[in-house]
């Protein structure tokens, strides 16, 4: 599992020794948070794949890490199994526009993000478990039309 490092200027996926093999790269991903657009919670990472592995290590249902080029951009991708993930759409980012993750850490990701006083790196997790809650806005109900009569 990678680990995701936070302080008040960057997110960093800090890749393992086995990571950065399978994923053909050598340093771990820095992200500025300005360049952070959007944050994503999915339980099926790899409908968020795009495009091939170049480079990269893909076995279809068991893993995919590495860079994926396609024709809306470059993705990092650290994918295991089917398992909770967190997709981290970019914009402005020099090397991705978007990284998907295989982490049980999302929550705790999003939590984080929303703080604005983080000022040394620490763990996502760490720092989600002193975190508010937020508190969730009631959506409102649609009422059901009903069909038009075929005459």
């Amino acid at each position: 599992m990678v680990t995701l490092l936070l302080d008040s200027t960057r997110l960093e996926v800090a890749l393992s020794v086995a990571e950065r093999a399978m994923a053909f790269r050598r340093e771990n991903v820095l992200i500025e948070r300005t360049a952070i657009a959007k944050v994503q919670l999915t339980d099926d990472a790899w409908t968020w794949l795009r495009g091939v592995a170049s480079p990269g290590t893909y076995l279809p249902g068991l893993v995919a890490m590495g860079t994926w080029k396609s024709a809306g951009g470059n993705d990092f991708a650290i994918i295991r199994r089917r398992r909770p993930s967190v997709v981290i759409d970019l914009e402005g980012h020099p090397e991705f526009q978007r990284v998907v993750l295989t982490t049980s850490h999302g929550v705790a990701l999003v939590k984080a993000l929303r703080l604005d006083e983080v000022t040394r790196p620490a763990d996502v997790a760490e720092l989600a478990t002193d975190a508010p809650t937020p508190v969730k806005k009631p959506r409102p109900r649609r009422v059901p039309q009903p069909a038009p009569v075929a005459g």
